[in-house]
């Protein structure tokens, strides 16, 4: 079904069919953000070095890093040199986000929650991979993410309600999947935050054909809420969590289990929320 799209180097062009079943599946989403009272956002694709630096995610992240730099003048023409030298480039001011949750926490710095808060945002986000493999894994791509600041109930409630409504929502399109936890780089391998990750999952991906990961649940514990100064009513850091939705990984396990797209659309359209 590759004519369906085009995958080059981790850059994807997805066709009519693909743009029309992505839009039915992100409003399956958009559906779950209202019923929960999320309120939808939208943040540039874009984040500071500095507000990258104060969520320790050079320290955590540096593989998956990409950043943005103007071309140092007088910009001579290039002669097709790919890629661009680094010696060509100025300092980098910006870095492009790779998950569309951190923009809500830094948006939310040196706020006082009164009640937990719900937004949902989408995003294109971008990674550095070490390989790229047609919808399964791109350098740019598609998350639709609801988040959830606020009292630990509360982000653990939010979280455990999405668990059975991702699985059986799935189920309804043919998918099975399963629910795996997963690593979280916020929590240092050598610090007591690694420690409670492991008695305390804080990532839990929902795991297509035993290897694709097409959505995750994420609990960052009051990891942000420290970082950003997101305080509580009774003084404390928030806590928070987000779901997350790859929509073209998404789009990459419908198209190995269903036998067309036309199939795939009124599976959505009978699923319901």
């Amino acid at each position: 079904m590759t004519d369906l799209y085009t995958a080059r180097g981790g850059l994807v062009v997805l066709g009519p069919e693909l743009v029309r079943l992505m839009d039915l599946l992100d409003q399956r989403f958009q559906d779950w953000a209202r019923e929960c009272g999320a309120a939808p956002m939208l943040f540039p694709p874009l984040l500071s070095t500095a507000d990258l630096a104060s969520i320790d995610y050079f320290d955590n992240f540096p593989h998956l890093a990409l950043m943005t730099a103007p071309l140092r003048l007088p910009a001579d023409k290039t002669d097709g040199e790919a890629p661009l030298a680094a010696e060509r480039l100025g300092a980098s001011a910006y870095g492009l986000v790779s998950a569309a949750c951190y923009n809500v926490y830094l948006h939310h710095r040196s706020t006082a929650l009164a009640a937990p808060r719900y937004i949902t945002t989408v995003a294109k986000c971008f990674r550095n991979e070490d390989h790229y493999d047609g919808l399964r894994r791109l350098h740019g791509f598609t998350m639709r993410e609801i988040v959830c600041l606020g009292p630990r109930e509360a982000v653990l409630d939010h979280l455990a309600a999405f668990r059975p409504k991702v699985v059986e929502f799935a189920a309804r399109l043919g998918l099975e999947l399963a629910v795996q936890p997963a690593s979280d780089p916020f929590f240092a391998k050598d610090g007591g935050r690694a420690l409670l990750a492991q008695l305390f999952p804080v990532k839990e991906e929902f795991v297509h054909g035993g290897s694709l990961a097409i959505g995750s649940l994420n609990f960052h514990r009051n990891f942000f809420g420290e970082r950003c100064d997101i305080s509580l009513a009774d003084g404390g850091p928030a806590y928070t969590g987000c779901v997350a939705f790859g929509l073209e990984r998404w789009l990459a396990a419908l198209l190995e289990t269903c036998s067309g797209v036309d199939e795939i659309a009124e599976r959505v359209a009978e699923a319901g929320p």
